[in-house]
């Protein structure tokens, strides 16, 4: 076995057919990763008879004195089962590394642990799982484990809506709320289309507060991928928000007289007195909130006739899939829910174009309702999203003297 250099097209030939293939170990996003500092490899394992038998893309920075920590994206492509051959591998990548002066090797392999539904109950496991994490482990490798709510580099967890042809029978199956929040969006004029320009100008805007990165990243990703990049945006038609606005405040209005008029009469017993006192108090809310709306969407109407962009989502197609790279929203407009709009028309367009599926990113791996994290979830879980459990993060060290110098200059200049 032999570790030897591949030129990108090489390197494509071989991911795009292996079975843990992921957009992040292509030479696309190698490109993508030189705009912003990084150096790339691209090395490939060959076999005793000369085949190719692994591959990786590694990214790197000098970080120490003229050393280097490499990072694999979605980790190497290889068979991880056959410990034998891992072994070796690992130990012919260590030798070439180590020689360059690498001090550390990341990676987070796309390799599914579980798959789950949007309630984080197992559906299917890999059963291969726990002998892939001990031989990593065995060849060298330090494990983050399982019970890690964040990794330092890739989502540990995503939420994935899986498209058929049927998108009326899809949407049955989400969760009540998203239905009415998809429903209210449609209903108070959002309309979501693609940008043919894939301008990422009102995007940035949208996210630049919980991004760390630069809005040329996301430019970059666009002139990289090319047909492949797609962005959305979501537009309030405020003419249709106008009268959808007025409509429902009047229709709520008539609603709430009618109860007033119920409540005076007295033959009712008390029991049915409360029933209507309490429909009564619920139509006074949903009236102030109606109200409010008429109010906005009135404002809205004379500042801008020709409607007002408040949300927008960058989106990479790979392997017949739709992956979400980055979303946001105005949060003046958060109550008419532009988020969930946008995927319901993704859910739309892309079922027409027969992809598999859409990646919603990453999730946390927690489902209980009391838990922290619920309300970031939920803007996922509640389209019967299937949940992916991936394998996690493994480190091996390349070099421990040169990695043990940096770490403890690292904790001397915190």
């Amino acid at each position: 076995m032999k570790i030897v250099t591949l030129t990108p097209s090489q390197f494509d030939r071989f991911s795009k057919n292996h079975r843990y293939r992921n957009y992040f170990q292509t030479s696309k996003y190698g490109t993508l990763m030189t705009k912003f500092g990084y150096n790339i490899h691209y090395l490939g394992i060959v076999s005793d008879t000369n085949k190719l038998i692994g591959a990786t893309l590694l990214l790197y920075k000098q970080v120490f004195m003229n050393n280097k920590i490499a990072y694999a994206p979605r980790g190497i492509l290889f068979n991880y089962e056959n410990i034998d051959n891992l072994s070796e591998a690992i130990k012919k990548i260590k030798q070439v590394l180590g020689k360059q002066g690498f001090m550390l090797l990341r990676m987070d392999p796309n390799i599914p642990l579980t798959i789950r539904d949007c309630k984080g109950t197992i559906m299917n496991f890999n059963n291969q799982g726990d002998r892939i994490i001990t031989n990593l482990k065995e060849v060298g490798f330090s494990y983050k484990g399982k019970n890690n709510k964040f990794e330092n580099e890739k989502p540990r967890w995503e939420g994935l809506i899986i498209l058929g042809n049927n998108t009326k029978e899809l949407f049955s199956k989400f969760e009540k709320r998203t239905r009415n929040k998809v429903r209210r969006g449609l209903n108070f004029g959002i309309e979501v289309n693609k940008d043919s320009n894939n301008n990422v100008d009102k995007l940035y805007e949208f996210i630049k507060d919980d991004t760390k990165k630069p809005k040329n990243y996301y430019e970059q990703i666009c002139n990289i991928f090319q047909d492949d990049a797609e962005v959305y945006y979501a537009k309030v038609n405020t003419e249709t928000y106008t009268i959808n606005s007025r409509r429902a405040y009047e229709n709520e209005l008539e609603n709430n007289n009618v109860l007033a008029s119920e409540i005076q009469n007295q033959s009712l017993d008390e029991k049915q007195k409360n029933n209507i006192l309490n429909k009564k108090m619920e139509s006074d809310k949903l009236l102030d909130i109606y109200k409010q709306s008429l109010v906005q969407a009135t404002e809205l109407l004379k500042k801008h006739p020709n409607g007002i962009i408040i949300a927008g989502a960058l989106v990479i197609k790979y392997d017949n899939a739709a992956f979400i790279v980055e979303e946001g929203y105005d949060k003046k407009y958060q109550s008419q829910n532009p988020d969930f709009v946008i995927k319901w028309k993704m859910i739309e367009d892309y079922t027409k174009e027969h992809l598999k599926y859409i990646n919603l990113n990453g999730i946390i791996g927690e489902f209980e309702e009391t838990s922290e994290h619920n309300i970031i979830n939920e803007k996922k879980l509640g389209f019967n999203t299937t949940i992916t459990e991936y394998i996690g993060e493994f480190d091996i060290v390349l070099n421990n003297f040169t990695y043990n110098l940096y770490k403890a200059f690292i904790k001397n200049k915190k």
